[in-house]
């Protein structure tokens, strides 16, 4: 038994999702990333109160842990933390990657292809890892610079899927290829209930203290000293 709170603002769309015993309960959207900081908080509240839930009813708080935009994955790691420091709740990190994977997976119940996720990082960068249809990794996560050459080897044995907003600048560098499949996807946190649930079980928690989020690469500021 399993009741989750979910948090995830790794990309421009923020979402929170309850979920009881691996199912969604309900899910909120927010697609402005500028209000997350502020939105997360509410749609916590709301959602909590439209199920008749209360804090003391929560067995953990999962959150998207990266990698993603540093700005939204901060906002979404300190209000998790934030809860489990206030409620005494145990905090559960699912990797952005491997939760758009899922997501991806649950769409279309292709157990024969590959599933390459991907955030955008800016010009022809991007965050990215490939996953079979059971999610084991098979490239981690990285920062890549895209190239015509990317994913030949791979995509010369294998279907794969690509989707996230990094896929859209993938589909246009590279040549045509039959096995490469673009689907739309937009992250959302009742994309982490599978892992995090599973997470759950095998009590795999982290240290509220001293998390951080798995940023990829460090951050640099474009404001002028």
């Amino acid at each position: 038994m399993s009741l989750i709170l979910h948090i995830d603002t790794a990309t421009s769309v923020g979402s929170v999702c309850l979920s009881r015993d691996g199912q969604p309960l309900q899910t909120l959207v927010n697609d402005k990333q500028q209000d997350h900081a502020a939105s997360m908080v509410l749609f916590v509240k709301e959602i909590m109160e439209q199920q008749g839930i209360t804090p003391a009813d929560l067995d953990a708080i999962a959150v998207s842990a990266g990698p993603g935009s540093y700005t939204g994955l901060r906002v979404g790691v300190a209000t998790a933390k934030g809860l489990c420091y206030t409620w005494e709740k145990p905090l559960i990190a699912v990797s952005t990657l491997q939760m758009m994977a899922q997501g991806v997976l649950s769409r279309t119940n292709d157990t024969n292809a590959l599933y390459c996720p991907m955030l955008d990082a800016r010009r022809m960068e991007v965050y990215t890892a490939i996953y079979d249809a059971s999610l084991n990794i098979l490239l981690a996560p990285h920062a890549l610079i895209l190239t015509p050459e990317a994913f030949g080897e791979q995509m010369a044995k294998h279907k794969i899927y690509f989707f996230g907003n990094g896929s859209d600048k993938w589909q246009q560098l590279m040549p045509q290829n039959n096995n490469a499949l673009f689907v739309p996807y937009i992250l959302n946190a009742a994309d982490m209930v599978p892992l995090a649930t599973e997470a759950y079980a095998r009590k795999a928690f982290e240290d509220v203290a001293y998390f951080s989020p798995f940023y990829l690469k460090p951050f640099h500021s474009t404001m002028k000293k």
